[in-house]
């Protein structure tokens, strides 16, 4: 079966107008409804909806394929749409989506519509196949573009499937073992699904190898079953393994063999590195009774520095939608009671005003508890949530036994911080103290030792031991903020703006981020005001530079110019990732001035956010707005004329 088999004309939109993710699966499902495929809409979409909250199908390179597999399917189909502006999809790249397809699959044995499927996730790894696809001016021209690209990957189907499927593996094996009879690399790939970023992951890494000269068998664990499955012999002559995988794989059969382990992601979108490294002899060998000697991707173990990064990231994630939420209408509330600015009363003068602002304080009084619980969680699962949503509390409230209530200090973020992580330790403590008792009491732990024992430890450690001396910094950090020079407050500005652009979303990024939201908590707008313009600066700097200097950009890279105005006014940096990922010398250092100085100007001209997240959006509510926007547009201008300056022309095509 070809991909055109399953692909009809009234399923393809090639002009869809969406402006959301839930938008444009509600269209999706209802193209693949026009197709007949469907006998219940709604059951099918509350699937394709399922499939997203496991992981997002937006696989990056400007692709989505949502997908699901359902009874309410009456026949295996495929609905596409291209999106010519892009859509947020919150995709893999952080990038827009152009090119959608939407897969139905039915609850059967046969699983022809997953090999239809490998094929069209391999042939969308070739970029003009993609930009062919976005430009086709008709569905007819599309659907010849799918097949043209389908006939010259995989050849003229054959009357019998099985000599296709023979001689098509034949091609393969001539394809890439080497003159000595072996592969140099083998890998497997797979995802919790096994559709989609399965058969990406492999056709990037076999596609990469070759252009790196190197021979290379994958291994595809899709939901159809183990293709192209390695053999014994192969792997006791083969130079690395990769397992590019989000779920479990046989792993036993590399025993004593160099392994690298990595996410299905990297497969698609940092194969040449991951050739590279398994080529570099440095790999460690995997031995099946000893897991924790498998590497991962680029030699890196899962450290323990790792492991406290990701419980840390996994409680501000939960965290900031309460903090963005409530600070927005705290903000708010602020701006329409401007006749009482400077007043006891301000931001409550007024009903709506006092509306806003009791709900902001709510939403916003939440961060504290959401930050500790999901910090403990992500360390010893549903037992720590509660004692690490105690601890928060505590540390909000600032509660001690050696102060009257009234001399409370709050230890702030900083005690939620370590709530958190005292909690999720706490509880494996708990856990593993339990083991022992009758399995007749095993119920009991759930809902009775683990929530008592919990809460009696974690509020005796907050009161007598965190609160105290963190309450007593808070106030110290507090002081010397407020009472810092006009010298040391442009620094501080600088460094936080500065600190967004190092790495675009990473560990550099997020601990800036996290402290500008934790400043608002304490009344320190102005970081935060910093901590956002500094983090608007690169998308809008690249955004310019591709419009003023198209010399020095692939058809490619200016095709993002309006994503990445829109993602630098919106206050998403990783919009800067593809460009800073590809030309790092260039890219990294300009950005980084750029928005060092945007910090310092906006901190020199007492610009003020009460909103953690919002961008240009927000910039009505911020103290001294006009000013914000000047320095956003100089630092922007400095990073843009940075990177026009070391990035020079690209050769002209003869």
């Amino acid at each position: 079966m070809k991909i055109t088999d399953l692909l009809k004309r009234c399923s393809i939109d090639l002009d869809g107008q969406v402006t959301s993710k839930e938008e444009t699966i509600d269209h999706m499902v209802s193209l693949m409804v026009e197709s007949g495929n469907i006998s219940d809409e709604e059951i099918y979409k509350s699937c394709v909806k399922k499939r997203e909250e496991e992981g997002t199908t937006g696989i990056g390179e400007g692709i989505a394929i949502p997908h699901a597999k359902t009874p309410v399917v009456k026949e295996a189909g495929l609905a596409a749409m291209v999106v010519k502006n892009g859509v947020d999809y919150d995709s893999l790249d952080g990038l827009p989506v152009n090119l959608i397809f939407l897969i139905a699959a039915p609850d059967t044995k046969d699983n022809i519509h997953l090999e239809v499927l490998g094929r069209l996730s391999m042939l969308l790894m070739d970029e003009v196949f993609r930009e062919n696809l976005i430009h086709a001016e008709s569905v007819e021209q599309f659907l010849a573009y799918v097949d043209e690209a389908e006939k010259e990957k995989f050849g003229e189907e054959d009357a019998s499937e099985e000599t296709n499927a023979k001689e098509e593996q034949e091609k393969e094996k001539e394809k890439h073992q080497s003159s000595e009879g072996r592969y140099q690399i083998l890998a497997v790939t797979a995802c919790p699904t096994g559709i989609a970023h399965t058969y990406m992951a492999a056709e990037s890494l076999e596609r990469t190898a070759k252009e790196l000269g190197y021979t290379i068998k994958v291994e595809t664990n899709g939901s159809g079953g183990d293709k192209n499955v390695l053999t014994p012999e192969e792997i006791a002559s083969c130079d690395c393994i990769i397992v590019a995988a989000d779920k479990d794989v046989r792993m036993a059969r590399f025993d004593g063999k160099p392994v690298i382990v990595t996410k299905v992601a990297n497969g698609i979108h940092r194969a040449k590195e991951l050739i590279e490294e398994a080529e570099s002899g440095t790999i460690s060998v995997y031995h099946s009774d000893r897991k924790e000697e498998v590497e991962a991707f680029g030699g890196e173990k899962e450290s323990f520095g790792r492991k406290i990064y990701k419980n840390l990231m996994n409680g501000v994630s939960h965290m900031l939608p309460f903090v963005i939420g409530g600070g927005i209408l705290i903000a708010l509330a602020f701006l329409f009671d401007g006749a009482n600015a400077g007043t006891d009363i301000f931001g409550t003068g007024n009903t709506f005003s006092r509306f806003l602002k009791t709900v902001g304080d709510t939403a916003f009084g939440m961060m504290f508890p959401i930050l500790a619980g999901y910090i403990a969680m992500s360390i010893a699962d549903r037992p720590a949530l509660m004692p690490g949503i105690v601890g928060g509390l505590l540390a909000k409230a600032g509660t001690s036994v050696f102060l009257p209530e009234d001399q409370w200090i709050s230890s702030g973020f900083f005690g939620a911080l370590i709530a958190g992580f005292v909690a999720g330790y706490l509880m494996l403590l708990l856990k593993k103290a339990f083991e022992r008792l009758p399995h007749a009491l095993e119920g009991t732990k759930p809902v009775l030792l683990y929530p008592f024992f919990g809460i009696l430890l974690m509020g005796a450690i907050m009161v007598f031991i965190v609160n105290p001396p963190v309450g007593a910094f808070n106030t110290w950090l507090n002081d010397m903020l407020a009472g810092m020079g006009e010298g040391s407050r442009l620094l501080l500005g600088a460094v936080l703006g500065g600190m967004m652009a190092v790495d675009f979303g990473g560990p550099f990024n997020k601990a800036a981020y996290v402290f500008g939201t934790a400043s608002i908590a304490s009344g320190q707008y102005e970081i935060m005001a910093s901590v956002m313009i500094g983090g608007m600066v690169p998308p809008i700097a690249i955004a310019l530079a591709t419009t003023f200097f198209k010399n020095r950009f692939t058809k490619s890279e200016q095709q993002t110019t309006i994503t990445n105005y829109i993602m630098g006014l919106s206050f998403i940096t990783e919009g800067a990732i593809p460009f800073a990922a590809s030309d790092p010398l260039r890219i990294i250092p300009p950005c980084m001035l750029g928005s060092a100085v945007s910090g310092a100007l906006s901190m020199f001209f007492e610009c003020g956010s009460r909103a953690p997240h919002g961008g240009i959006f927000v910039v009505g509510i911020m103290d001294h707005a006009p000013m914000f926007l000047i320095a956003l547009a100089v630092g922007a201008v400095i990073a843009m004329a940075g990177i026009v300056i070391l990035k020079k022309p690209l050769p002209k095509k003869r």
